[in-house]
């Protein structure tokens, strides 16, 4: 009985302890909002949320409002989802509400990179310098050169300029644009000794069609990796296409590419000055190669498919991508050269803008997350306070709270390609909510600290895409009546979604 004791007291107090960890123990204390842990110990709602984080999050407030915690995975995340409130979230001091902490943990685990405490104004001033404003003038010209050598090359004789080639339309954009975008970042194959530049962009095109390939198998990977839930084998396959990104990013191997983006090359500088090695340079370089081209390819899909589904926005569209091209002197002939595509040209597309936006309204699902500091309380809209606990998490989804409100947005889940204009063909900006504006009507590109730094990069290269895929070719749906795909829920909360299945288009030269 003497040794029985202290084994059944110490078999108590690991149980309670794991009882603890497990949330078994915890209480809404006065002033939190709603608690609902769920049915299972620690795991929570995960397994709903994971399998569709849309239906979950408007389950939840039908059933506790507009404000809730939830456990998932161990972790209690206060989800906010009244958009007047937005503010509180976005404006709170990092002491308070941390977006760092959260970001610093996910890049370790799903890209293998272990980040410094103080480099993160690195990627925001190579961003501000490079991927805005006046820097963006040398990014059009990289992509519209390497969009032209993808879409273009294979265009032969002019019996197969007038011949229709049929493709899937989201395997067709997620490639090219993919493609394209990592050429014009990361740099182009040189002509070498005696080479021929025809030979250095055959050499483009081999090596990024075997990165893209490459790249889509960690994509389909990333949101089961994100959670932590990939099986034995799959964790294998995502280690594999780690090394392999690597290698191909690394910093020695593109000391011998020309034509690397300004961007990159400072973020390389940068970091390096701050102490970071080559290897996770390397690792740094993939993180980048997917924040800047795993949203772009999917969003051009959709919104070459929202045209083609919608013959009134395609005509609108294309009529104003024909017109800019005419106040530029420029057209497309057979034989004639290729057009120069410039920053200023894609100033002068309102309707073109509008259409992306309502695109991204429609298909981008971000989820922005902050890490509670200290116990607080966040001020309501409506002159509640909310308190959340330090560790706990507080997040925005804003899919559900905005893009699909119908008071916001009539017919949310309808495209209308001219939502965004006003009647005098400016950009829309005054949304209501119950008489009230709404100051965060669209946010696909997240808000504040959390904000995407390239995406006017982003924004470029799809309506550069988009642009050139007007002027030179004519394209349809295979199948007119083709429905529009459903999309894959398992993404939700990682940017611009993808369809379940593909969508078969065909295409040609216009001329």
């Amino acid at each position: 009985m003497g040794l029985l004791l202290p084994l059944i007291l110490g078999f108590l107090a690991a149980a309670l302890g794991a009882m603890y960890l497990l949330g078994v123990f915890r209480q809404r204390r006065p002033g939190e909002p709603p608690l609902d842990k769920g049915l299972i110990p620690w795991l929570g709602h995960v397994l709903e949320f994971r399998r569709n984080s849309l239906k979950f999050l408007e389950r939840m407030k039908r059933k506790h409002g507009d404000v809730f915690t939830v456990q998932l995975g161990g972790v209690y995340i206060t989800f906010l989802q009244d958009p007047f409130s937005f503010g509180s979230l976005v404006k709170e001091s990092r002491e308070k509400l941390d977006f760092r902490k959260f970001a610093v943990q996910l890049v370790r685990k799903v890209f293998g990179y272990a980040a410094l405490e103080n480099e993160h104004g690195v990627l925001h001033l190579s961003s501000n310098k490079h991927l805005k404003g006046d820097g963006l003038e040398l990014m059009t010209q990289a992509m519209m050169g390497n969009l032209q050598n993808l879409m273009l090359h294979d265009i032969g004789s002019a019996t197969e300029q007038s011949s229709w080639i049929e493709d899937g339309l989201f395997s067709y954009s997620y490639n090219i644009v993919f493609r394209a975008g990592y050429l014009s970042l990361y740099g182009n194959q040189p002509p070498g000794s005696g080479g021929s530049e025809e030979s250095a962009k055959e050499k483009d095109r081999a090596e990024s069609e075997v990165l893209y390939h490459e790249f889509r198998k960690y994509d389909q990977l990333f949101p089961k990796l994100a959670y932590g839930v990939l099986t034995p084998r799959k964790r294998l396959e995502a280690e594999r296409l780690m090394r392999f990104f690597w290698d191909k990013l690394s910093v020695q191997r593109m000391k011998n590419k020309d034509n690397i983006s300004g961007w990159v090359w400072d973020i390389q500088q940068g970091k390096a000055e701050l102490g970071v090695t080559d290897s996770m340079l390397d690792r740094y370089m993939f993180v980048l190669l997917w924040a800047s081209q795993g949203n772009t390819g999917p969003s051009s899909f959709w919104l070459l498919l929202f045209l083609m589904k919608h013959p009134e926005a395609m005509k609108a569209v294309r009529e104003e991508v024909d017109e800019v091209l005419k106040e530029f002197g420029q057209e497309v002939r057979r034989g004639g050269p290729v057009i120069a595509l410039t920053r200023q040209m894609l100033t002068k597309t309102p309707v073109l803008d509008s259409a992306v936006e309502e695109t991204l309204r429609l298909t981008a699902a971000p989820l922005l997350t902050r890490a509670v500091m200290e116990d607080m309380a966040i001020k309501m809209a409506d002159g509640r306070e909310c308190r959340v606990r330090k560790g706990d998490r507080v997040a925005v989804f804003p899919y559900v709270a905005v893009h699909i409100d119908p008071e916001i947005h009539p017919e949310p889940h309808s495209f209308r390609y001219d939502r965004f204009l006003n009647p005098d063909g400016s950009k829309k900006t005054d949304f209501y909510k119950g008489g009230r504006r709404v100051k965060y009507y669209n946010m696909p590109w997240g808000a504040g600290v959390s904000m995407c730094p390239g995406r006017f990069f982003a924004t470029n290269e799809l309506k550069q895409f988009v642009f050139l895929m007007l002027v030179y070719f004519e394209f349809e749906l295979k199948d007119p009546e083709v429905k529009i795909p459903e999309i894959d829920f398992t993404r939700y909360g990682f940017g611009s979604m993808q369809p379940q299945t593909d969508v078969q288009f065909r295409y040609r030269l216009r001329y």
